[in-house]
């Protein structure tokens, strides 16, 4: 039921299909990446104490309280430090904390699995340029991705300890464990899809579309940018996530602006050498339509003939006439 419906007939070099079959082949590709995502998602349900417990620890390690004590509970030594300890409120609470932790583990650890799927059924009606890119578009997008996400999981402690640090002397800091999952998940998203912008970038400048002048001009305004959304997009709205998401991005954008430049320098001397680089497998060549000089006139006169023939006349007229 699976198998792929480019299989079940000769394939066209051009990747074309009725449409019967083009939806044929989605949903066939949609049924493999639910399926990943399904398989993983069940295994994570038995596991899913461990994932909470990694989620939470660093958190606990800043800002938890000792052994979950309460504020008059705690020593000398702790009693000038804001804590918290984390809650489950409700009966039906811990069901869906394991439902909301196992599906979201399915999602990113079936990130693979599903991004492979898209690529196969996009990449027949590509050209060969536009698989290249899209390949690296691929293979750099995930660890961009990871790593933003990673670097959210390592500042979160910092956000806490800053925002708990308002809390006003007497009273307790109670986070409950779900929203924390949700704030966390926003985090993880923002802080993963403001990594892909040297990426795009980068792609932009391969394509043709954008150059690395260009870009390193808009530096004053990328930078400004860039600022206010990390102070919009942070779910925490502290400045320690703001700076932490602006600082990375920012580096990430002049190292794309950097290959930006040496890929235009590349394709100048490329161009230089070779007028039909870069074309695309449906563009032609260029042709050099210049008149040329001709060497020498050769005169023919009128009305000789070799000799030795004699002229056949028809209706009247000569061969020569």
């Amino acid at each position: 039921m699976l198998k792929s419906a480019r299989n079940n007939k000769e394939k066209d070099p051009e990747g074309r299909m009725p449409l019967a079959d083009h939806l044929r082949e989605l949903r066939n590709r949609l049924l493999k990446s639910v399926l990943a995502i399904c398989v993983i998602t069940i295994v994570a349900m038995f596991v899913y104490k461990d994932i909470v417990d990694f989620l939470m620890k660093p958190v606990l390690d800043s800002v938890g309280c000792p052994g979950g004590a309460r504020l008059s509970q705690l020593t000398n030594s702790d009693a000038g430090k804001q804590c918290a300890y984390f809650t489950v409120n409700g009966l039906l609470s811990p069901f869906t904390i394991m439902l909301k932790v196992s599906f979201t583990t399915g999602l990113v650890l079936a990130t693979p699995v599903w991004l492979y799927q898209l690529w196969a059924f996009l990449a027949p009606g590509l050209h060969r340029n536009e698989k290249k890119y899209g390949l690296f578009f691929v293979g750099l997008g995930v660890p961009l991705f990871v790593g933003g996400a990673f670097f959210a999981y390592k500042i979160l402690p910092t956000s806490a300890k800053v925002l708990l640090d308002f809390t006003p002397g007497g009273a307790n800091n109670l986070l409950p464990l779900d929203d924390f999952l949700d704030l966390l998940a926003r985090m993880i998203v923002v802080f993963g899809l403001a990594f892909e912008l040297p990426l795009l970038l980068i792609l932009l400048n391969f394509t043709g579309i954008l150059s690395g002048r260009r870009m390193l001009g808009w530096w004053r305004g990328m930078i400004m940018g860039i600022t206010v959304f990390g102070a919009v997009a942070t779910p925490s709205t502290d400045p320690i996530g703001m700076f932490a998401l602006a600082g990375p991005v920012t580096v990430l954008y002049f190292g794309a602006v950097a290959v930006a430049l040496l890929n235009d320098r590349r394709k100048s001397r490329r161009q230089a050498a070779d007028p039909d680089f870069g074309l695309s497998d449906d563009e032609a060549s260029s042709l050099d339509l210049t008149p040329e000089a001709v060497e020498g006139n050769e005169r023919v006169g009128v009305g000789e003939l070799p000799a030795g023939d004699d002229p056949v006349r028809r209706n009247g007229y000569d061969d020569v006439t």
